[in-house]
Order: structure tokens, then C-alpha cells, then sequence
């Protein structure tokens, strides 16, 4: 059997008669080349199937051209739009997006961040806004862009996300509005969001003079959870007249519990969720849920990001997207 050799910049640069070096050029920039001999290298290098070695660069501390990403989930909804949004950039400006995957434990999220930046990556984008101390220390010391997103509190370098609290705040009081007086959250998981939308839970309730219900958990969401959660609620708070969410998965659950048990939704009970996904709109009553902008803050992160270590200052250190109250048929 026949071992085929793989192509080097050489036999690019001997087919095209021209030097190795403007082939080399052309592949670190495009724009360094006349554009006819970009033309013609591009077509020789789709050619020979030639796949550039990018270790020189990286032992050499030259960019990579690639970036790293850090979520807390790759099957969640919400992480697969923001890495969609972050690629449309990413895609464009011809870097590399090196993911990375930690399951919502800080231990993790550090080994991760170590093996990417042994990589040389030339910015990254974080899903949280606490970190260890060593992974903090890796940070400073790689001294390289770093863009949090998810929430726009207070950050490393630079936030792009949305008020969780305040979000969680505007959907209770909406539903307080509309008549509901006895309101349990319902949390999974408990990781640093679910807590913010707590407490912007607990704000609504207190300022309008009512008592908080929190029923919480470690487990990961799911529509089983939101059902269980339903009837522990009713168990806790036999007058339940509402259910705010720390997502979709819980609120759907919640939802079809109620339908299983012939509750009337939103006359009986008024049912919310968080971060708008379409399943939750496709429902009968359509779910009533806080709409974020997962799409646009990939796309924002990322584009902060290139314009960084390309060298144009940060827009803001922190850059509030926002968010929008779907009020849909549940609430």
C-alpha cells in the first residue's frame, strides 16, 4: 500500500513558480500578496490539499488565529446560539473557534482554560464571572483578551450580557400585576444565574409585600423536574396562583403537569419561564417567557473580542444587551 506525502509549502511554492516565502506570506495574510498571485496560490493549496502546520506559529508565540470559548453545556439551547452567534464572526474573519466544555464546575473551567492557552489562542470568552485564583493568575499572565458573557456585572476585562436579577424582577412583578399573589421559583442546578434570577424573584415578591416560595435543586433541568416541582409546590403553598422558572425546560414541565392535573393555566396558576425557547412558543398556551439575546451577544462577544487583539480598544467594559418580556398565553 502506497503512503502518500503530504504536501509542504515547498511543492506549492515549485508548482507555481514562486518563492517559498510569498506562499507563506499569503497564508499568515492574504493582503501582503499581489491578488493574482493570492488567486493562484489558493487554487494550488485547494489543489494539493494542503493543511498549513500551524505549531512554528505557536512555539514562536505568533497569533493563531483562533480564540477559545468555554461553556457550561453543549446540549443547552441557550449555549448553542451564542456559539452559533460567535461563529458567524469568527467564520468571517477567518479564526479558529476552539471550544471547550466544563459542566458548571469551576475546577473544570480551570484545566480547560490551561489546556487552551497552552495552545497559544489569541483572545477567549468566558460563561461565567467568578473564577478560581489560579485560573484568574492564568489569565493575567497569558495577557490576552478575555470577554465574559451571560451576565454584565463587574468582570475580568470586559462584560457583554444582560441583567439576570432585573430580568427576573420585570417578569414576577408582571405576573404580581396581573393578579398572582402566591408565586414559587423554581431553580436547577443553582449555578451563580439561577441564583441572580432568585434574587430578583425574591425582590419582586418582598416589594409588593409577599412571601417568597423557593423550590431549588442541584439536579440538571428537565421537564420531569418542573413536573415534580409543580406538585411539591402545591404540597408547600396549597393557594400556588403562579410559577416563575429559572428556564423553559422547568416551565414547560410545570405546564404540562398542570394540564395533567386539570389546572387551568393561566386562570389558576400563571406559568413563566426564561430565555424564550421556540419549543415553549410552539406550546398551547404559548409560554410566557424573559426573550434574551443569546444570537447577539455571540456576535458581540466575538466581534469585541477581534477588535481587541487587533488592537482597537474595547467599546465598554460592560455591554448590556438587555432583554424582552414575552408575556405569550401562560401568564
Amino acid at each position: 500500500m502506497t503512503k502518500h506525502k503530504r504536501p509542504t509549502l515547498q511543492d506549492i511554492a515549485s508548482h507555481l513558480g514562486i518563492t517559498k516565502m510569498t506562499v507563506s506570506r499569503f497564508l499568515r495574510d492574504p493582503n501582503t500578496v499581489a491578488k493574482e498571485t493570492g488567486e493562484r496560490i489558493a487554487q494550488a493549496i485547494e489543489q494539493f490539499g494542503y493543511i498549513p502546520n500551524r505549531a512554528p506559529d505557536i512555539l514562536s508565540n505568533a497569533k493563531s488565529r483562533a480564540i477559545g470559548v468555554l461553556v457550561p453545556s453543549l446540549t443547552n439551547q441557550v449555549f448553542a446560539d451564542v456559539i452559533k452567534g460567535i461563529e458567524q464572526i469568527t467564520d468571517k474573519a477567518g479564526y479558529q473557534t476552539m471550544l471547550a466544555h466544563y459542566g458548571y464546575s469551576e475546577e473544570k473551567e480551570e484545566k480547560r482554560i490551561e489546556s487552551l492557552l497552552s495552545y497559544n489562542i489569541d483572545g477567549i470568552i468566558l460563561s461565567e464571572n467568578h473564577h478560581s485564583a489560579r485560573t484568574l493568575k492564568m489569565l493575567e499572565v497569558a495577557r490576552i483578551p478575555v470577554i465574559e458573557i451571560m451576565e454584565c456585572e463587574g468582570s475580568i476585562q470586559q462584560a457583554v450580557g444582560f441583567d439576570n436579577i432585573s430580568a427576573a424582577q420585570a417578569m414576577v412583578e408582571t405576573m404580581i400585576n396581573r393578579g398572582s399573589r402566591y408565586i414559587a421559583y423554581f431553580g436547577a442546578r443553582m449555578d451563580k444565574r439561577s441564583q441572580l434570577k432568585m434574587q430578583g424573584y425574591e425582590q419582586a415578591m418582598q416589594k409588593h409585600g409577599l412571601t417568597p416560595l423557593n423550590i431549588t435543586t442541584e439536579e440538571h433541568s428537565s421537564f420531569t423536574l418542573g413536573a415534580e416541582q409543580l406538585r411539591q409546590a402545591l404540597v408547600q403553598q396549597p393557594q400556588l396562583d403562579g410559577v416563575f422558572c429559572t428556564n423553559d425546560d422547568l416551565a414547560i414541565g410545570a405546564l404540562f403537569e398542570c394540564q395533567r392535573l386539570g389546572i387551568a393555566v393561566p386562570e389558576q396558576i400563571k406559568i413563566a419561564g426564561f430565555h424564550g425557547h421556540d419549543v415553549g412558543q410552539s406550546l398551547t398556551p404559548q409560554l410566557a417567557s424573559v426573550i434574551t439575546p443569546r444570537l447577539q451577544m455571540g456576535r458581540v462577544a466575538a466581534q469585541e473580542l477581534l477588535n481587541r487583539i487587533h488592537g482597537i480598544p474595547q467599546q465598554s467594559p460592560i455591554i448590556n444587551l438587555g432583554y424582552q418580556i414575552h408575556l405569550g398565553e401562560s401568564v
